[in-house]
């Protein structure tokens, strides 16, 4: 379990508070992994113990992401949506670009609102892969846009950098977990990082960043050198960020959960600016 429920956490959540970014895992033997050379040893993370530290954060709206573990079967994170209700989660789920429109639908009506654009976050280097990617992510786009959905990256720092003018076309608003994997220790004046803050900015402002999985992006006691990144994102467009707990953390077992949320606190003291972040922002993302 990666959190204490005795451990105290630095500032209550505005109402109506959501986790943009968390898994399931059920039991092994219902939901089989979706292959053997998983970069990570799937934990049982139950819906019903994630909840509770929802509600120990003060967090009441809650979207599931589909973990790579799984690949394209869906069905762990969607039984758990149902348990749920559509009131209180959205989910992100990881498709075909060819799946079949009755699928969707289905998906759509359990509350799924996105699609996910998953490389591992420590993929090297790979010339031409963001090119490879590229028709898939314009085939899934448009789906999307028919639907009212969007798209959900999870890429390497280099990758998310060398996708930027193919996400600055798309037709429906994405979001980029990790802070779009940009390395704390390279600081902010990196040519990828600044090319963030201006895509946040940029036509019809579409794009989204998930301040999650600090610990992959920073590997000091604290997060400490992650704090420019957070504040230069805030800075830029607080109406385009969103926080997600990364739960259960998988290969990072060891953070704890309720520290990630306090890091909110440290990172600004305007609790308006927590309120775009954990309430107005993800509420217009998934439509809640």
């Amino acid at each position: 379990m990666s959190f204490d429920l005795n451990e105290k956490v630095a500032f209550t959540a505005p109402a109506n508070a959501c986790d943009a970014h968390f898994h399931v895992f059920g039991p092994a033997d219902k939901y089989p992994y979706g292959s053997d050379s998983l970069r990570y040893a799937p934990p049982l993370a139950p819906l019903s113990e994630y909840l509770q530290l929802a509600k120990h954060l003060g967090l009441t709206r809650y979207v599931f992401v589909q973990p790579s573990a799984y690949g394209l079967d869906n069905s762990c994170m969607l039984d758990a949506m149902k348990e749920v209700g559509v009131e209180k989660c959205r989910g992100i789920v990881d498709i075909d670009e060819n799946a079949p429109d009755s699928l969707l639908a289905e998906m759509d009506k359990i509350g799924v609102r996105g699609v996910r654009i998953n490389y591992s976050p420590i993929h090297p280097h790979e010339p031409g892969l963001g090119a490879k990617m590229t028709p898939r992510i314009e085939r899934i786009a448009a789906r999307c846009k028919e639907i009212g959905w969007h798209l959900d990256f999870l890429l390497p720092g280099w990758l998310t950098t060398e996708l930027i003018p193919t996400m600055k076309k798309l037709p429906v608003p994405f979001s980029m977990a990790h802070m779009g994997m940009n390395l704390a220790k390279d600081g902010i004046n990196t040519p990828g990082f600044q090319a963030l803050l201006d895509l946040v900015n940029h036509g019809d402002r579409l794009a989204y960043v998930k301040l999650t999985g600090i610990y992959r992006m920073s590997k000091v006691p604290n997060f400490t050198d992650s704090d420019a990144h957070a504040q230069a994102l805030m800075k830029a467009a607080p109406d385009r960020l969103i926080w997600g707990s990364d739960y259960p953390h998988l290969s990072f077992g060891e953070n704890s959960s309720v520290e990630l949320f306090n890091l909110l606190a440290r990172w600004t003291d305007d609790e308006k600016v927590r309120k775009l972040i954990l309430t107005d922002n993800p509420e217009r993302l998934f439509g809640f």
